[in-house]
């Protein structure tokens, strides 16, 4: 599982990691924008630049998508996974 160092993301059901300027962490973040209006199941976004650990584990496979701690892709994300995984 996963441990940010924020807490907000140790709680979140789905956590977005990305970094700034990287436009595939826009396209997943709008696909989870949209997962959430469907779910109603909110998300969390974590820089990896932010945390040495996070950026060693997930370096140039931003963006990340995680569900309950269990990594759902990387680079372009399926909705249906993550809509799967929310049960």
């Amino acid at each position: 599982m996963d441990t940010p160092a924020d807490p907000t993301a140790r709680e979140a059901r789905v956590v977005l990691y990305g970094r700034a300027g990287c436009h595939l962490c826009d396209r997943a973040r709008t696909m989870l924008e949209r997962v959430r209006e469907d779910t109603g199941e909110g998300f969390v976004e974590v820089d990896i630049d932010a945390d040495d650990t996070l950026r060693e584990r997930y370096g140039e496979l931003v963006p990340v998508v995680t569900v309950d701690g269990v990594q759902q892709g990387y680079w372009r994300i399926d909705a249906g996974r993550v809509r799967a995984a929310l049960g």
